[in-house]
């Protein structure tokens, strides 16, 4: 199916980029308490998007501690619109079927 995109697909990173792609950038708790997931269970989603080139990563200081936050990028931007356009097509498919 064009547009479907096994690196998105995942809940926890289809979550990701569906924030990612409605802000400027996320920081790394945002993104945890959206998923639901353990940190390293983040990181790891985290590190797949960013080696796909869908997601750029900054760390820096904030309020006295190290903070990391996440942007998509143009690349993860234009994918996750194809992902979920291939996901809408596919959900419209299910209900003809099922209707017929």
């Amino acid at each position: 199916m064009t547009g479907f995109d096994p690196v998105i697909h995942p809940p926890a990173r289809l979550q990701i980029m569906a924030v990612l792609t409605e802000v400027q950038d996320a920081e790394f708790a945002l993104l945890r308490t959206t998923t639901g997931v353990s940190d390293s269970v983040l990181s790891k989603h985290l590190g797949a998007l960013v080696e796909a080139g869908y997601v750029a990563l900054r760390k820096g200081p904030s309020d006295g501690r190290s903070r990391t936050w996440a942007a998509a990028t143009r690349g993860g931007r234009k994918a996750f619109a194809a992902h979920v356009a291939a996901l809408t097509v596919l959900a419209n498919l299910t209900q003809r079927i099922a209707a017929e």
